[in-house]
């Protein structure tokens, strides 16, 4: 059997789902730009690779911009050539706008921890992911995203795990991330979200995120020491990027087991408030500082 039909799974209608454009939006697509490229079947029926959804978001994207379609999907195709395989660096090319600080385990920790209490306990039924680098680092989270997990659409963790056997809730026929506990995403080895801690809440109500790649080598400090670049945002648009992302990796990560949440993911969610932008300005300037504090060769850190 033909391993690229095989992989082309999507249907139309499931295509028009995940991204909110319409079906007969997507054929005058086709027809006029030759975006999305389906495979068609024998039937007739045409056919989608996940890689479409991103693809197709992707112009979507460029298009609210104010590029035309032809350079939007430019954009897009050029963009779609780089498969996100890590949160940090997916975000850095889609959102060059937000700064990059270094902040501390210490900083890193209060900063997760006040999104959580502040988006994840209040948003109203929120899809969560988080990344943990290793199994020891979720084990000291793990009740408390149990509970967390409770109260939302879907949670997932990334860490080390071991990959699941063949009966489980990663691997359920409901797709993973609709069950009641978060689903435990292994990661392989070699991927570059080995070198990340992450959180992510998409909700209508209460978005936000952060991820932090770490500096490789030993802190002087010990656990303490660790060091983190640090992006951060309450910006729906950007934290909706960083779900999409980590929806994509889980999937990845985790073949022959969709995610079972994409609907709540399509389209472009609406900006910010003015009030959630200034209050985000001010917590934005003192990790400024904080940042600060970190940075190596800083006088101000000294």
């Amino acid at each position: 059997m033909d391993p690229e039909r095989t992989s082309a799974s999507l249907t139309i209608g499931e295509l028009a789902a995940r991204t909110g454009v319409a079906a007969g939006t997507l054929r005058t697509w086709e027809n006029r730009y030759g975006l999305p490229s389906p495979i068609r079947e024998p039937s007739g029926h045409r056919r989608y690779h996940s890689d479409d959804v991103a693809l197709v978001l992707e112009t979507v994207r460029h298009r609210a911009s104010g590029l035309s379609m032809p350079r939007a999907i430019e954009h897009a195709r050029s963009h779609a050539q780089r498969a996100e395989h890590s949160v940090f660096a997916g975000l850095r090319r889609r959102h060059p706008e937000l700064r990059v600080q270094v902040l501390g385990k210490p900083a890193m920790l209060a900063l997760c921890r006040a999104i959580e209490d502040e988006c994840c306990a209040q948003a109203d039924r929120p899809l969560l992911f988080a990344t943990f680098q290793r199994t020891q680092f979720y084990s000291a989270s793990r009740r408390r995203w149990q509970e967390l997990s409770r109260t939302a659409h879907g949670a997932l963790v990334f860490a080390d795990f071991a990959p699941p056997t063949s009966a489980g809730p990663a691997t359920s026929g409901a797709g993973h991330g609709s069950g009641p506990l978060p689903v435990e995403v292994p990661v392989p080895v070699d991927s570059p979200i080995n070198r990340e801690w992450s959180l992510v809440c998409d909700s209508s109500e209460y978005p936000g995120c952060v991820v932090g790649w770490e500096r490789p080598g030993d802190p002087e400090d010990g656990d303490r020491g660790r060091l983190f670049e640090t992006l951060w945002s309450v910006e729906p648009l950007v934290v909706r990027d960083a779900a999409r992302i980590c929806a994509q990796l889980s999937e990845d990560f985790l073949p022959g087991s969709p995610f079972a949440h994409w609907d709540m993911l399509e389209g472009a969610p609406p900006r910010a408030s003015a009030e959630t932008r200034r209050a985000s300005g001010v917590l934005d300037r003192m990790l400024q500082y904080l940042s600060r504090a970190y940075g190596p060769g800083d006088p101000e850190g000294a």
